[in-house]
């Protein structure tokens, strides 16, 4: 697979993870268990922490291409909601995860495994077209939460224009 392609892809997928992450890093300790919004099925799905964990389970398992034997790795678990919610700790761990693991598969990407379909109940993508559709979930998602943290008067969140090299996330904010 072309190479300024597979460049091109991860600056912009790292960039979503990367303003994704900002958003984590914002929340107040007392948003964590917030409320985006109303679930009828059950209220924490629409709490700060869940759309977090969410958003990184599917990106997870848009990286493995099917849902097939896909098991989030632990404390995470696969169909249920966990006793307590997931600490801010844990999630910014799986995103370094699903981080780590993002830009191996780009990186290593052929256009042979690019081009291979992958079966879910709504859609049936490309490989390359599942993980342009699994940057856009993180993208939604990562806006929504930095929503509410500006409805809230947290300040601080930028626009990421290309990912930031790992000196970049580990400076100081």
């Amino acid at each position: 697979m072309d190479a300024m392609l597979k460049t091109s892809v991860w600056q912009q997928y790292g960039a979503a993870m990367d303003m994704f992450e900002d958003a984590l890093h914002l929340c107040p300790d007392h948003l964590w268990t917030a409320a985006l919004w109303k679930d009828t099925e059950d209220e924490r799905y629409g709490h700060f922490w869940f759309i977090a964990y969410h958003t990184l389970f599917w990106a997870d398992l848009f990286f493995t291409g099917s849902m097939e034997g896909f098991m989030p790795p632990p404390p995470f678990i696969r169909g249920k909601l966990p006793d307590t919610p997931y600490t801010k700790d844990q999630i910014l761990t799986y995103l370094n995860h699903c981080r780590s693991k993002s830009q191996s598969i780009i990186e290593e990407l052929t256009d042979e495994k690019a081009s291979q379909i992958c079966k879910f109940e709504w859609m049936e993508p490309t490989y390359l077209e599942l993980q342009l559709y699994s940057m856009r979930h993180i993208q939604e998602h990562g806006a929504q939460l930095n929503l509410m943290l500006g409805q809230h008067d947290i300040t601080g969140m930028d626009w990421v224009a290309r990912a930031r090299t790992a000196a970049e996330r580990n400076a100081p904010r």
